[in-house]
């Protein structure tokens, strides 16, 4: 038999080989060495046709055995997630109040002025040269006195409303041959900032005292984000008489529009209708205030008693005229003011009717339209009645403002009769028509209880 040419490479007698092959590194760790240090393991060589010499195998055999690799830190989950963990500092959650502004009690309390402290110097009477002490006392004492007025001033310009709220530029006219009272408002100046964003949503709400109600309320229009609005918008009162020029004060309050909550009220101010003139136009300046006189504007009310009453059923404006063209008499419906309210919405569905006694039959009896939704209608619609002018004196025109209400019987608002059995302004504004042949007269008359359906008694 033929002997292997190479005995150290039989099938089970390379022991060298064995010793010098290692297991593979470990997977990087932080405690595991790195790949390229110093301690060298020895590797499988490659595949080669050339056989490896027994020189180095004797070399690798008597090199020292490397150490094993040293296993790696176990390292429990709760440890693992906890390292390398900041939290940061914990932050106060915010208020609603820091968004929302509006949250605190208006007027907000201004902290207390600070007292200025006044130092003194040591003086012994060589500095001032030679100054007396008594002229010292004086000298101190002028900066208190100073420092005391300013507190006061400061305080008085806190409790000062005109300064905080702003101010507010109107004009007001009196007409008095068409019985309006023209109010104009121009603009503001230095409103209070009412929203977050710190400007407001200004408007205008006018109405009159006593009787504040939505029949004599009138409203201009808003203006968004802003504290210095111009309007520059005309409101009117119709069916203002001399007898509401002495009576009646004008009330003008400046609000804050919110849509998602209640609207917000910045300040009023308040004039007298009687400083005004007939035809004389007046403009103002005022600082908005907070007034609240609740229990006084109730003692007016029940102080006055059936004026207040028949002033809360509303007004209207009828207009006269004999045709001798025609032989008719033409009856002009033109508008109401100040009507009661008779829905739950604060408003009503005024038509007037008109009759003309001793009945006619149907040719007497008319109605206007329904306005809906409004205490301040206007109808500008006209009846005519066949009536010779010598019978006239004979009839009497019965007027009735009604609310209208679907599927239900109509509320009664008030009513106003013309004739030869009126009496003051009523008898007045037939007699001128008669009188004034082809001339249309017009008057305001006040709504009451004439013209009202009996009351069925209970069964």
């Amino acid at each position: 038999r033929k002997k292997s040419m190479y005995p150290s490479c039989g099938r089970h007698s390379h022991p060298a080989v064995h010793m010098s092959v290692s297991k593979p590194p470990p997977p990087h760790s932080h405690f595991a060495p790195p790949p390229n240090s110093s301690t060298s393991h020895l590797s499988i060589p490659p595949s080669s046709s050339t056989p490896s010499s027994p020189a180095p195998s004797r070399a690798a055999s008597s090199a020292p055995r490397s150490l094993p690799p040293p296993s790696p830190v176990k390292i429990s989950m709760q440890e693992h997630f906890a390292i390398n963990v900041c939290p940061g500092p914990i932050m106060p959650i915010p208020q609603i109040s820091d968004f929302f502004p509006r949250f605190h009690d208006f007027p907000m309390t201004p902290p207390p002025p600070r007292e200025k402290k006044i130092l003194k110097e040591p003086d012994f009477g060589l500095s001032n040269g030679g100054e007396t002490d008594g002229e010292n006392k004086e000298k101190e004492r002028k900066p208190i006195e100073e420092d005391r007025e300013e507190r006061q001033e400061g305080a008085d310009s806190d409790d000062d409303d005109e300064t905080y709220l702003g101010t507010l530029e109107f004009t007001l006219l009196f007409d008095h041959e068409n019985n309006c009272l023209h109010c104009t408002i121009h603009k503001a100046k230095g409103l209070k900032a009412m929203d977050s964003n710190g400007l407001a949503d200004p408007y205008v709400k006018l109405h009159l005292l006593p009787g504040a109600s939505k029949a004599n309320k009138l409203r201009t229009k808003t203006l968004k984000n802003t504290l210095n609005p111009v309007w520059s918008e005309t409101l009117m009162y119709h069916g203002i008489t001399a007898i509401d020029m002495t009576t009646k004060t004008l009330r003008l309050c400046v609000c804050d529009m919110d849509r998602l909550g209640r609207n917000e009220f910045i300040g009023e101010v308040r004039v007298a209708l009687k400083k005004l003139s007939k035809g004389e136009s007046k403009r103002f300046k005022m600082g908005l205030e907070r007034i609240t006189q609740v229990c006084n504007m109730n003692k007016e009310t029940v102080e006055q008693g059936t004026p207040v009453a028949e002033e809360e059923r509303g007004r209207i404006l009828v207009s006269l005229c004999y045709s001798p063209e025609k032989s008719c008499l033409l009856v002009g419906i033109v508008r109401c003011a100040h009507l009661a309210a008779m829905d739950s919405n604060g408003y009503s569905d005024p038509f007037v009717k008109i009759v003309l006694q001793p009945d006619m039959g149907k040719k007497s009896k008319y109605k206007t339209t329904v306005k809906k939704k409004t205490l301040n209608p206007e109808f500008n619609e006209e009846f005519v009645y066949e009536v010779p002018h010598d019978q006239l004196a004979k009839k009497t025109l019965e007027i009735s403002v009604w609310d209208y209400d679907l599927g239900m019987s109509n509320d009664f608002i008030g009513g106003v009769e013309l004739g030869i059995n009126a009496k003051g302004v009523r008898l007045k504004h037939w007699f001128e028509c008669l009188k004034h042949i082809g001339k249309k007269v017009e008057y305001w008359h006040t709504l009451t209880q004439q013209g009202a359906p009996p009351e069925v008694p209970p069964q």
